[in-house]
């Protein structure tokens, strides 16, 4: 196991990818206090910004200690391993992921498992914008793997998303689910407007308040449950919306009744 641990505080942002078990995997560890980082516009060795030590049994785990706030790119492309972070930590934390495990003690910030493929990231706090959703201009969203919140996040979470699962036990800002093609996006608390806005596949279930359904989503049913991943199911009732069909779209927005009052006008078109 590797640790690590901020010399100072960060001010500058710090580009640190390198921080990944699977580039760290069979270096030794003067090999791994060489590697390159940026802190604002200079570059640096891994070990003039962190703390760095190996300890027995020797594995692909990285555990930081500390405020990583302005740090990004943790995991970045990671196959396997695992990384555990005691603290808040910066943007693009496991951007396109392909494996392993990242647990983070703290919050996050934007773009947390942008394009991921693979792999699970926990997060115990909250999370920035864009959770899982790919740059501006790309519609390359989340490909696999499983998204744990268990705070809230903000606008776009699940933005593109094409496969994987996300679960949400807090609330979740505007545009959650935003041109999402496929996957599963459950929200355990309240939702911000516009949920779902120009989905063409996938499901999306918020068991709290939702602002609004957009008019591009028609009532299909009410449904008593619903599954979430393999084997979870989240009790209901819930109303069933299919859309958008803007974009000619099948996708399926699951909102609770119970906590949508000002929903129950659609039950006339049932």
């Amino acid at each position: 196991m590797i640790t690590l641990q901020p010399r100072k505080p960060f001010k500058l942002p710090v580009i640190a990818n390198c921080i990944n078990p699977t580039i760290f995997q069979d270096k030794t560890c003067i090999e791994i206090e060489s590697l390159t980082v940026w802190e604002g516009n200079k570059q640096k060795a891994l070990s003039d910004l962190f703390r760095i030590e190996e300890t027995e049994p020797k594995g692909t785990t990285i555990t930081i200690d500390g405020d990583l706030t302005h740090v990004r790119q943790i995991g970045r492309g990671m196959a396997n391993g695992e990384i555990v972070i005691n603290g808040n930590v910066g943007m693009h934390l496991g951007e396109e992921m392909k494996g392993g495990r990242v647990t983070v003690h703290g919050n996050a910030g934007s773009w947390a498992g942008s394009m991921m493929k693979g792999g699970m990231i926990e997060i115990h706090g909250n999370v920035g914008d864009y959770l899982a959703a790919p740059y501006r201009g790309s519609t390359e969203g989340m490909h696999g793997g499983c998204i744990i919140v268990h705070g809230s996040t903000g606008n776009e979470a699940g933005a593109h998303m094409k496969r994987g699962l996300i679960k949400i036990l807090g609330n979740a800002g505007q545009f959650a689910g935003f041109r999402m093609r496929d996957g599963t996006i459950c929200i355990q608390k309240d939702c911000a407007g516009r949920v779902g806005a120009c989905m063409t596949g996938g499901k999306i279930i918020v068991a709290g308040f939702a602002d609004s359904v957009l008019p591009t989503f028609t009532i299909d049913s009410v449904k008593p449950k619903v599954k979430v991943g393999e084997t979870d199911v989240v009790q209901g009732p819930f109303y069933v919306f299919l859309g958008d069909l803007a974009e000619g779209g099948s996708g399926k927005l699951y909102v609770s009744k119970e906590k949508n009052p000002h929903l129950s006008h659609y039950e006339k078109f049932l």
